[in-house]
């Protein structure tokens, strides 16, 4: 099943996208979708409606996060080899963690605003994990139950904000806009292995990262159990995994970065995609 919020910012709804493709609307049942949405029993009574028999959204849609009031985003840095390793750093021991103002985060589709005195604004595609009952000094064997969903992400960073402004990755990584997240909840009986996706992202058109959850460092159950220890992940919290080689910082000869009027594509294998264009803060 493959859940989503429909409609203007802050005013959006819940829907379901049918087996036709359609956006269905689902406000009927509960008016939006929130981590009271995500439990087990209520994710399998959905599982038993009829979407396609659900009204159709007319005209055309636009998709805002498919979570509302995201209680935190937790993310997990330098998860690829390859991407610790263009970072200039060494892939890490433990998983590398940091929160990610809930704040930044903005509709799949919605435009990326590059921050007033930014000169390196940065893309990453990473697997969502959307957390639906609470979990606490989780065992690995019981991770996934604690799982609703996954999601696609897009890690937006600002790198000198990140990097060159006194060690703390927040600062790089909280901006208004900074976390477009969907276009829909893809419940996790849909997606069996979520060490088998496919992820990429374009920018104006040119393939720059183009890798596979296969090759994370610590997968989903080691994380959901690693971070449990130390804080308690509640029903709608998200997990950013990870991104692969392929972002700004990392290019060669030398690295390149956003500026207004640039297209990133996004996507994940079975969890559909986003598209944002890059536009000055006013």
């Amino acid at each position: 099943m493959k859940l989503l919020r429909y409609g203007p910012a802050g005013a959006e709804k819940a829907g379901v996208l049918g087996q036709d493709g359609k956006v269905r609307d689902l406000s009927m049942l509960f008016p939006d979708l929130d981590a009271a949405h995500l439990s087990p029993a209520t994710l399998a009574a959905l599982r038993l409606l009829d979407v396609d028999r659900l009204p159709p959204v007319p005209g055309e849609v636009r998709f805002g996060c498919p979570v509302a009031n995201v209680g935190k985003i937790v993310c997990v840095g330098l998860n690829y080899v390859d991407h610790a390793r263009e970072s200039g750093m060494e892939p890490p021991a433990e998983p590398v963690l940091f929160l990610k103002a809930t704040s930044s985060i903005s509709g799949p589709n919605d435009p990326v605003t590059i921050p007033r005195g930014s000169v390196k604004t940065d893309w990453e595609v990473e697997l969502g994990v959307v957390i639906g009952s609470t979990a606490r000094h989780v065992a690995e064997a019981d991770a996934l139950s604690h799982v609703a969903g996954y999601v696609v992400i897009n890690d937006v960073s600002e790198r000198e904000f990140q990097l060159e402004r006194g060690g703390q990755w927040d600062k790089g990584k909280g901006c208004d806009t900074f976390s477009p997240i969907g276009p829909w909840l893809v419940t996790a009986d849909e997606i069996p292995d979520p060490h088998d996706l496919s992820l990429w992202l374009e920018v104006n058109g040119r393939r720059v990262q183009d890798g596979s959850t296969a090759n994370l460092i610590f997968g989903v159950p080691e994380l959901i159990s690693y971070i449990s220890r130390f804080m308690t992940l509640m029903p709608g919290d998200i997990i950013s995994t990870g991104t692969p080689h392929g972002v700004g910082l990392g290019q060669k000869p030398e690295p390149w970065y956003l500026k207004a009027g640039d297209r990133m594509d996004v996507g994940i294998s079975g969890l559909g995609s986003q598209s944002q264009t890059c536009v000055n803060a006013g």
